[in-house]
């Protein structure tokens, strides 16, 4: 029997063609991503919670001009981070659950405060200013020295005196602080383990429901590296350019002239790209007589006097008041101190100084409102707009 090889038809491609489109279509309808929680678990999560069923990515990728800069970013858990998010968030890390970490590190305002002191757990202010989360384009990547692997400059550390060189120790020195959150950490570790959805999330970030300091720590470390706030007109700019002291495309005739001025008289401290360390601490000739000496307070040195950590200056514009002591309200005040206010303190740094000799008299920038006007154009190239809306650094608690 002769078997005939038929030509499909026309109609039978579009036929065949039909089907599988309807086959891709009944299979888009059906939910086939992995969930991270089982309903069950989700159930007990979202009685309290706004997190995903499928959690947040907290993956960093750097910017183009830090990667090709050979800086490597952090490698982040995302079951940790999200577990961190949580306990960023939550008054019950302080002694009587009144305050948590975005007390005073508010998304909104760069991880910041908006006022010159913090309100502890029993409404005592505290001893200084709080610096900003979001100061920097990655905490690992710029406190663990970046590219500066290698080099001589001190790194960076944690707090205005740097008396903790990483976030799990300066974790652990403001939860136990007798003015800030004020918690016993083994009763805080009960108090986390007689509540059902921290048993998940534990679970989930360390293969077992056990809380412990190191664990409440490990998740914050976790949650804060995977901040990355480097979508800004700057990056954008450096990522095109490479050399942050070219004038930038994407940037005004202003804001390049005070970009210009900043290279000239800011970055020598503060730095150029906003990611490596230039200086760790330094005497800003903020008095004659300080009454908080800063660094000088632990070391009892008189070299150390009146010193204080040089901070990042990322989203600098949404994190006022200025100074550890918050003494400046705004940027404005900021250029005024260095323009005509810089006190000749014994421990002046010498970039504060004529000539950048130890003896020399204090330094008068003595900006026109031009200048001052430009340099705060430029700074205000450092926001990064979407990091502070950013859901998964945001308040997860209904």
């Amino acid at each position: 029997m002769e078997i005939k090889h038929l030509k499909p038809s026309l109609s039978f491609f579009l036929l065949l063609i039909a089907c599988l489109y309807a086959c891709e279509q009944d299979k888009g309808a059906v939910d086939i991503t992995k969930a991270d929680y089982t309903d069950a678990e989700y159930e007990v999560i979202a009685r309290t919670l706004n997190i995903p069923q499928q959690r947040a990515n907290y993956f960093v990728t750097l910017p183009t001009h830090m990667a090709r800069a050979g800086i490597p970013g952090p490698l982040v858990s995302s079951a940790k981070a999200t577990l961190g998010q949580v306990l960023f968030y939550d008054t019950k890390l302080s002694a009587n659950n009144t305050v948590s970490c975005a007390s005073c590190h508010k998304q909104s305002l760069g991880f910041s405060d908006d006022v010159a002191l913090s309100k502890g757990f029993n409404g005592n202010l505290t001893k200084r200013n709080s610096l900003a989360l979001a100061s920097v384009p990655n905490f690992d990547v710029s406190y663990k020295g970046g590219n500066n692997v290698g080099s001589l400059v001190r790194p960076a550390a944690f707090f205005w005196d740097e008396r903790a060189k990483s976030i799990p120790e300066q974790s652990m020195m403001t939860l136990q602080d007798a003015i800030e959150m004020g918690v016993d950490l083994d009763e805080l570790s009960k108090r986390l383990e007689n509540i059902a959805y921290y048993n998940i999330l534990f679970t989930k970030a360390f293969g077992t429901g056990k809380v412990t300091p190191n664990r409440v720590t490990d998740a914050l470390e976790h949650f804060i590296n995977g901040f990355i706030s480097t979508d800004t007109p700057f990056d954008e700019g450096l990522n095109k350019h490479a050399d942050p002291m070219v004038d930038f495309a994407n940037f005004t005739a202003q804001e390049n002239r005070g970009k210009a001025l900043f290279n000239t008289s800011c970055a020598n401290c503060h730095s150029a790209d906003f990611t490596s360390v230039v200086q760790s601490v330094a005497n800003n000739g903020l008095d004659i007589d300080y009454q908080d000496n800063g660094v000088g307070a632990l070391t009892n040195h008189d070299r150390d006097q009146g010193q204080f950590k040089v901070p990042f200056l990322r989203n600098i514009a949404l994190t006022g008041p200025y100074m550890h002591d918050g003494r400046f309200e705004t940027l404005e005040d900021v250029l005024d101190h260095y323009s005509e206010g810089i006190q000749e303190h014994p421990n002046l740094d010498k970039r504060l100084r004529k000539d950048g000799v130890f003896d020399g008299e204090a330094l008068r920038l003595n900006y026109s409102a031009e200048e001052k006007a430009a340099l705060l154009a430029f700074l205000h190239t450092l926001t990064d707009y979407d990091f502070i809306q950013e859901e998964k650094f945001s308040d997860p608690f209904k």
